[in-house]
């Protein structure tokens, strides 16, 4: 029943809210990113300078290592320069989009170097014949460990084709073996023994270095 007056009470609604435009910094970006799209080399320089000091701060800050993270933040920008045409700015800044993109592979590596350590803390000393020893490294072990890496990489070159794969994707690629027999589309009893020969081989290569 219509209360007195003949009015109905109503429910006032908010207006809508405009979407909130993009700051000049934002539309300065955005430009940017188009420009690179229309393969201008020029475009990606200045928006280099423009992220690549707080893109260097984020990736150090998940990796800890410089380095590693100018790697990270220069693979960024050449996906950002082979994506910019496909790019939605409807979905967020260049900023955001460079900032997600530099996350995504310092994690990545993280991930990628726990899984390497832990393939070697628990296939090296049994495989490899390498034994573990506590203290950090002096700088004459430092050395030596480098001239082992490069021994280890030079082994693994020479192994049979098959194998080599295996164990690239096992300890430089960071993949488990579930995740190696799906990217050679292989058995995984085939990968566990390629890996297992492939080791052995290792061992036996490092074995006879001076």
């Amino acid at each position: 029943m219509a209360p007195a007056g003949g009015h109905r009470n109503r429910m006032t609604m908010p207006a809508p809210t405009a979407p909130r435009p993009p700051d000049e910094r934002q539309q300065i970006d955005a430009a940017l990113v188009q420009r690179m799209a229309a393969g201008e080399r020029a475009a990606l320089g200045d928006l280099y300078d423009r992220f690549s000091g707080p893109l260097l701060g984020a990736a150090q800050q998940i990796l800890r290592d410089s380095a590693e993270a100018q790697d990270v933040v220069h693979d960024a920008f050449v996906t950002m320069w082979e994506k910019a045409g496909t790019f939605d700015f409807t979905r967020g800044s260049a900023f955001a989009w460079a900032v997600t993109l530099v996350r995504n592979r310092a994690i990545d590596r993280v991930r990628m170097k726990r899984r390497r350590s832990e393939l070697l803390d628990g296939a090296a000393p049994a495989d490899l014949g390498y034994q573990e020893s506590g203290g950090e490294a002096t700088g004459h072990e430092t050395v030596a460990l480098g001239e082992e890496a490069r021994a280890v990489r030079a082994a693994v070159a020479s192994l049979p084709l098959e194998q080599q794969r295996a164990v690239e994707l096992a300890f430089f690629g960071g993949l488990t073996q579930e995740e190696i027999a799906r990217k050679l589309a292989a058995p995984l009893g085939t990968v566990k023994a390629r890996i297992r020969r492939g080791l052995l081989k290792l061992r036996d290569s490092l074995a006879v270095r001076p």
